[in-house]
């Protein structure tokens, strides 16, 4: 698997760039050439220069220290709300596709209630009902959209569950949790990692949006989405204040969208290298 990693270049490349980007917010006390948060009304809407490299925003704020500030809250949030979102519809999706009868009656049942309301106004409601704070976008993404995510998984898992190599693990008594950590979830590793990656952009877009509706991140903390609705009154006047954070967010976006399509054919076994 190393070796096809290494000749799919637009694997490498997405893998290096996701990276690149998290060490930037990582490191950005260290990097930032400005405080993000020290406001300087003299000096507001500047251009580039030495200073600000990227200008400065309505209060004064260096853009580019607020752009490498918030890498943290735009991606880390994203990350964490594709962690849970995986993390539970694969377990429901791996339980109702090996399990069957009952199991998989109950679930899929929910999964059907899940997915009947739309998605977006359901992710408002919940922030609402619970309040705005990041840990509740967080669970409302989770909750909303898990769903989806384990449907798509136990189709995958029904495709492998009558498999010579698992009826031969149950006669000869492999425990049924060793079937499904070892056996059906490797065999479903490329559509995990596929489902991980469209995830985070699908997260990356959401997360960015409520904060543009005043629903997550809240001011004065830098985060992507929270940029651009600071900078909408000032759409025409001054477009870059707008230009900066949304082509940082259609970047990430797209190459996330990009890797999972690479590491499904690093991850893919029927896959053949050249």
């Amino acid at each position: 698997m190393a070796q096809r990693f290494w000749k799919n270049k637009t694997a490498v490349g997405t893998v290096f760039f996701v990276v690149l980007i998290a060490l930037l917010g990582i490191l950005a006390p260290w990097i930032a050439p400005n405080d993000p948060y020290a406001a300087d009304i003299l000096h507001k809407y500047e251009s580039m220069s030495a200073q600000f490299p990227l200008g400065t925003d309505h209060l004064g704020r260096c853009l580019l220290s607020r752009l490498l500030y918030g890498i943290r809250p735009t991606l880390g949030l994203a990350i964490l709300t594709m962690l849970g979102t995986i993390g539970l519809g694969a377990l429901m999706g791996l339980l109702a596709g090996y399990f069957r009868g009952w199991v998989e009656e109950i679930i899929m049942r929910v999964v059907d209630v899940m997915l009947s309301f739309p998605s977006q106004v359901m992710v408002f409601a919940v922030v609402a009902l619970l309040g705005v704070s990041v840990q509740n976008v967080v669970l409302a993404n989770v909750f909303i959209k898990w769903a989806w995510y384990a449907r798509m998984i136990r189709t995958g898992v029904m495709q492998y569950r009558d498999k010579n190599f698992i009826q031969f693990s149950r006669c000869i008594g492999t425990p049924e949790w060793f079937i499904l950590a070892r056996h059906l979830l490797p065999s479903i590793a490329a559509d995990l990692a596929v489902l991980a990656s469209l995830d985070v952009g699908w997260a990356i877009i959401n997360i960015s949006t409520l904060s543009f509706l005043g629903l997550g991140v809240q001011a004065p903390t830098p985060e992507w989405g929270a940029m651009l609705n600071e900078a909408k009154n000032v759409l025409t006047s001054n477009p870059s204040q707008m230009v900066i954070p949304g082509v940082a967010i259609v970047a990430l976006v797209s190459v996330f969208n990009l890797m999972g399509d690479a590491l499904r054919d690093v991850l893919d076994p029927k896959e053949v290298v050249e």
